[in-house]
């Protein structure tokens, strides 16, 4: 009986044997047609991604620089102080005494910004510190703002006038408040309300100035200032003009003044300096009257750590002797140099009056500075 069943399964197993194998080309085919339509659609991916990255890479900007952050423009900041107290023996008139006095400390800040090439802001502040009463801050020295340019240096404020810049500066170098000593007397260290204009050309350097204060004095310029400088190789000559309004308490204009000054100073050597400015004031006023201020100054530096310093002075006011406060003297220092911020001194001081009491002085003093700056 099983041998009838195999018998009769046999076609049924055979026929099923021949039609598979009779499908399997067609399958076979179909895997294929598949696996082309598959390779297709990969190629088009491909190609689609290589089309998106070009147009991305068209997209950017030709220099990977402006992708960069902006850098920040020129510009930089200084703070600065100095301290120069001094202590010694003073005899002033008819008073002798000691003191502790301050020989003109004070700090301050400037700052620069270049906005465009050529052209510069600039903010400079600076106050006083009064270390010979009680360390006293807060005294305007020079408060201003500037716009430097191709054509020239504007500013605004509280500043030197030409009159120290080109001369008396070439002459202040001594440790004392009232250095230099003529000078000192009735000429200008800071003028505030100032327009002032200068420009470097070659060696030369023009300035001008000009004093406009709406609340006292005339509604014009109370006071005009201006000079011309050379400087080469160590030399350096000056000459100025300035013309200033007087006025009493009650704001009437008693007449004016008008000052020409001179200066000359070299460079010897690396260790030899000298230097020597004149005044002729003009006093023009119901009884006129002509005055002159000399100062001379020198400074040689025999050791690299010391160095000694002379000036003569010579001040005179045009008054008559009852009146006048003329005057003569001499400055003689000694310095020990022990760093380039610091500086410590020895001075003797002398004015011999024509009319009053002569005048002396000995002290020590100590003189600290210090800056920092940053660029932004």
């Amino acid at each position: 009986m099983k041998r009838f069943n195999l018998l009769l399964c046999a076609p049924l197993l055979f026929a099923h044997v021949a039609h598979a194998n009779n499908s399997q080309p067609n399958e076979i085919e179909l895997i294929k047609q598949q696996l082309l339509e598959l390779q297709k659609r990969l190629t088009d991916l491909e190609a689609k991604a290589k089309q998106q990255g070009a147009t991305n890479k068209n997209d950017m900007p030709e220099s990977p620089e402006v992708l960069q952050p902006k850098k920040s423009e020129d510009g930089s900041i200084k703070l600065y102080a100095t301290l120069r107290p001094t202590y010694g023996y003073i005899e002033d008139q008819n008073d002798d005494f000691w003191d502790i006095q301050d020989a003109l400390s004070h700090a301050g800040f400037k700052s620069t910004y270049q906005f465009k090439p050529g052209w510069q802001a600039i903010a400079h502040g600076e106050w006083s510190i009064d270390l010979g009463n009680n360390g006293d801050f807060g005294k305007a020295r020079q408060v201003y703002v500037a716009l430097d340019s191709p054509i020239g240096q504007f500013g605004l404020g509280k500043q030197r006038p030409v009159q120290y810049t080109l001369i008396a500066e070439y002459v202040d170098i001594f440790n004392h408040r009232s250095s230099p000593f003529a000078y000192d007397v009735e000429s200008p260290f800071f003028v505030n309300n100032l327009v002032t204009y200068e420009n470097q050309i070659s060696d030369f350097k023009f300035m001008v100035g000009g004093q406009f204060d709406g609340d006292s004095g005339d509604d014009f310029a109370d006071f005009i200032n201006t000079g011309l400088g050379y400087s080469r190789n160590g030399l350096h000559l000056a000459l100025t003009y300035s013309r200033q309004n007087n006025y009493n308490q009650q704001q009437l204009k008693i007449g004016k003044t008008e000052v020409v000054a001179g200066m000359a100073a070299l460079d010897i050597s690396d260790n030899l300096y000298a230097a020597i400015a004149y005044q002729d004031v003009d006093y023009q006023r119901v009884n006129s009257r002509s005055g002159a201020t000399l100062d001379v100054s020198l400074a040689y530096r025999f050791h690299p750590l010391y160095r000694a310093k002379l000036g003569f002075f010579d001040f005179d006011d045009g008054n008559s002797k009852l009146e006048t406060k003329s005057h003569q003297g001499a400055n003689l220092t000694f310095e020990w140099l022990p760093s380039d911020n610091l500086r410590f001194h020895l001075e003797y001081l002398t004015k011999d009056f024509d009319a009053l009491n002569d005048t002396q002085s000995i002290s020590v003093g100590f003189r600290y500075d210090y800056s920092q700056q940053w660029a932004y």
